[in-house]
């Protein structure tokens, strides 16, 4: 899809326009399969799986990504820190998974398991099951490890054949666009499904947005990003990124992203400080198979930790890393959450993977 069409796609998707209501019939037939798929649940006509453990969903309904990976970091962090043994399971975007789940845990192959759980498991060391049949993937990860006391699910909140104790919605400042269901808005699900979830994470530009209440139902929370240093991918090599802007005064400096909004992470690096002479966005999920760097005029070259772990290959002595470090707004949100999690606690039984 050529740049001129993306951006008017996202133009319609959040303003509305011509393209937009031309749309609108087939957003009603969509709007159609999300309603009858909710009330076959429901009502018992299709069953869910139930495992022995809490789940815990981090997902959206604005389609793409609006920051749920660092959420899910983070959570299974404080989890731990609080005592629990947490494990993920995810779909694995892009990677051909085969009948069988793919699990594992610490330095992970992107191309086996995706970017995103690769990033999970080396960012935190816990468990990853990989498979589009969530179900599937939490009874792998619960064979493979059953000391998992509770499994979080990376996206999949519309993945209704997973049963799940708690749903929290990460979105970014698009919110819900034009409030229209695909293709005629960004939304995966109508925005009234936002009053059904028990969170939401509003991944906001900084720490000076207004905090919302803790208290509302659902809960909200504020979520930003802060860079504060790098690492060399060829070595590992840390700089803060203070010192690294002195080093590089002189040179073209360039950053890249394959992320869902990479202008939110050109503009937290500029915010930083660092000077951007080029940016290079690509598509979410890029794969990295050609390298998108040959012809980037820069001598060092910023890209996201989600990038980070397909990039290695690629032999560029220019790529660092940016890890991204999310705050919140609610310094009392981890610990409900653990609270919620003890009230939905089941006697663990043995998974059964037939």
């Amino acid at each position: 899809m050529s740049t001129l069409a993306t951006r008017l796609i996202q133009r319609q998707w959040q303003h509305g326009g011509w393209l937009s209501n031309l749309l609108l019939p087939l957003s009603g037939l969509a709007w159609l399969a999300v309603t009858a798929k909710r009330a076959a649940y429901r009502r018992g006509w299709r069953e869910a799986y139930r495992p022995p453990v809490p789940v815990i969903v981090v997902g959206n309904i604005y389609v793409g990504g609006t920051g749920k990976t660092p959420v899910v970091v983070a959570l299974v962090k404080a989890l731990r820190e609080r005592g629990h043994t947490p494990g993920v399971v995810s779909r694995g975007y892009g990677v051909k998974v085969g009948k069988h789940a793919h699990v594992g845990r610490g330095d992970l192959s992107a191309d086996r398991f995706g970017d995103e759980p690769a990033l999970i498991a080396r960012a935190t060391g816990a468990p990853i099951s990989v498979h589009p049949d969530r179900p599937r993937a939490a009874r792998t990860l619960l064979s493979a490890h059953p000391e998992v006391d509770v499994i979080i699910s990376d996206d999949g909140l519309q993945h209704l054949a997973l049963a799940r104790d708690i749903e929290i919605v990460v979105q970014d400042d698009r919110g819900v666009g034009n409030g229209r269901l695909l293709p005629a808005g960004p939304l995966r699900e109508p925005p009234g499904r936002l009053a059904d979830v028990d969170v939401i994470i509003d991944n906001v530009a900084d720490a000076e947005a207004p905090a919302p209440a803790a208290d509302s139902k659902p809960r909200r929370v504020n979520m930003w990003m802060e860079l504060t240093e790098a690492w060399r991918l060829r070595d590992g090599q840390r700089r803060t990124l203070w010192e690294l802007r002195e080093d590089y005064a002189q040179d073209r400096i360039a950053a890249a992203a394959g992320i869902g909004n990479p202008q939110r992470f050109f503009a937290s690096l500029r915010a930083s400080g660092m000077p951007l002479a080029a940016t290079v966005p690509l598509p979410d999920h890029y794969s990295y198979s050609h390298s998108p760097f040959r012809h980037v005029p820069a001598d060092l070259i910023l890209v996201t930790t989600k990038d980070a772990v397909k990039c290695l290959g690629l032999g560029d002595h220019r790529l660092w890393v940016v890890p991204a470090v999310p705050r919140f707004s609610d310094p009392r949100f981890f610990d409900w959450l653990a609270g919620a999690l003890q009230a939905s606690a089941r006697p663990a039984q043995p998974a059964n993977l037939h």
